[in-house]
């Protein structure tokens, strides 16, 4: 009997102090100087984004202890989803494409008469290049080419499919009358080309990537569509936020097409609210730019990072925490 008292005593201080901690575990995370969450809303999976994301999260995540901040990412529809979670509050940080960027703060394209006034910039990141991928057999060589054939040019709310119309539109093509457009996201897009499905898609992304890599790697033989020199000028000069740009042959044994395809493109940028609060962005922008040289190992696609390219591309404005930095270490 005394051993069954002593056991049941040490089971109730036992759960008294679990019940302590716990107890200790919420104070902690309401008083002041408790760990704080960001969320990161990137993109599909097999995209750049999601694992550029996960480079940012773990440089944050390294050094929580010192900080007291804690990063998680998501995988999310991609841009326009990005802009809008951020205006909605569910995420405080988002990579958004910079003419999706322009267009927001503007109240343009998918938020026109809207504008998204407190939308704020932190800093860019990689080039992300407009790519086209074909079917060899389909003889897409051009962009005209496209015209009678099926062709995803991207969910609903994701850049691609901005850049898609804003090409077809400089080269005069109507994509509800002289083609077949679908609408899926770019980590279906190459299965279904190997399986005949479409003809080709469209993905605006930082090369190399993993959905590329997979369409090329396929049976199905498959090349890049250049974009014509009319076109990327006629594009360059309507719009502030595209600049020439080159698909590199090289990640992708097996394409059809023998040297870099011209193309036109835009730049991958971080985003957040101007609700956030400035020392939280602040602390993000200094570690990122202070442990370049790590993010710059975390993925290929960052290898092009300078403090000074990472400037570029910026029309909405920047949030008080990035804009302090920046001028602390003379950037700006």
């Amino acid at each position: 009997m005394k051993k069954v008292l002593i056991a049941l005593l040490c089971l109730s201080l036992l759960v008294g102090c679990e019940k302590k901690q716990d107890g200790d575990e919420t104070a902690e995370t309401t008083r002041p100087g408790a760990m704080r969450f960001v969320t990161i809303g990137t993109g599909g999976v097999t995209g750049v984004y999601y694992p550029v994301g996960g480079a940012i999260s773990r440089l944050i995540n390294e050094r929580r202890a010192e900080f007291n901040l804690r990063t998680t990412v998501e995988s999310t529809g991609g841009s326009v989803f990005n802009v809008n979670a951020l205006m909605n509050g569910d995420i405080e940080l988002g990579v958004v494409q910079s003419d999706l960027q322009h267009q927001a703060y503007r109240g343009q394209g998918e938020w026109e008469g809207r504008p998204q006034e407190k939308l704020r910039s932190m800093f860019a990141l990689h080039p992300e290049a407009v790519t086209i991928l074909s079917a060899e057999a389909s003889n897409i060589h051009r962009v005209a080419d496209l015209a009678g054939k099926t062709v995803n040019i991207g969910a609903p709310g994701t850049g691609q499919r901005v850049n898609a119309l804003d090409l077809f539109a400089a080269a005069g093509l109507d994509p509800s009358r002289d083609l077949r457009a679908e609408g899926i996201r770019p980590a279906e897009s190459a299965s279904m080309l190997q399986d005949g499905r479409i003809d080709a898609f469209f993905y605006t992304v930082g090369h190399p990537n993993g959905s590329v890599q997979e369409a090329v790697a396929g049976a199905r033989k498959v090349r890049f569509v250049p974009v014509d020199a009319e076109l990327i000028e006629k594009l360059v000069a309507e719009q502030p936020y595209y600049a020439p740009a080159q698909i590199p042959i090289a990640p992708y044994p097996g394409v059809v097409n023998t040297e870099p395809v011209p193309t036109f493109g835009v730049k991958a940028t971080i985003c957040t609210s101007a609700d956030v609060p400035e020392d939280v962005i602040y602390t993000i922008t200094r570690v990122v730019f202070e442990n370049l040289d790590a993010l710059k190992d975390l993925h290929p696609a960052l290898a092009v990072l300078t403090p000074q390219n990472m400037l570029e591309g910026l029309s909405a404005p920047l949030h008080p925490g990035a804009e302090r930095y920046f001028k602390e270490k003379g950037l700006l």
